[in-house]
C-alpha cells in the first residue's frame, strides 16, 4: 500500500530522498555488511513510506520492517553466497522507476512481489 500511494502522491522532493537511498542501499551491498545492508534497505523502504503520505500505514510498516530486520541477515547471506546481489538493487530500482513515472498498478505489483523475495 505505501509504494501504490507513493507512486500515486509523490513528489519532486520525495523522488529525490528515495533515490538518495537507493544508492546508499547499492553502497551497502557493495560493502557485504549484512547489517548495514538491512539498515539501508529499511530507510529505502521507509523514504517510500513518506512519500506516501499516511502516517499510519508508514508506522506500521516501519515496526513490520524491524521485525523483518531480526532475520533480513540470513536473506542477504543467500543472496549474497549465490552471487545474486543483484536482485534487491534491481528490484528497488524499478520500484523507484514506477513510482517516478506515477504507475500505481505497476508499483503496487512490484512491491508485491518484493515482499515474496
Amino acid at each position: 500500500m505505501n509504494t501504490r500511494l507513493a507512486a500515486e502522491l509523490r513528489s519532486e522532493a520525495d523522488l529525490k530522498a528515495i533515490a538518495r537511498r537507493q544508492k546508499d542501499f547499492v553502497a551497502a551491498v557493495k560493502s557485504g555488511e549484512y547489517l548495514a545492508m538491512s539498515e539501508a534497505n529499511k530507510r529505502f523502504h521507509m523514504a517510500i513510506a513518506q512519500a506516501g503520505r499516511n502516517p499510519y500505514l508508514a508506522a506500521f510498516y516501519e515496526r513490520l520492517l524491524d521485525q523483518g530486520r531480526r532475520m533480513l541477515h540470513l536473506h542477504f547471506r543467500y543472496i549474497d553466497e549465490g552471487h545474486e546481489g543483484y536482485l534487491l538493487t534491481d528490484e528497488h530500482d524499478e520500484m523507484l522507476a514506477a513510482i517516478r513515472n506515477r504507475d500505481v498498478a505497476r508499483a503496487d505489483a512490484l512491491a508485491h512481489a518484493h515482499t515474496r523475495q
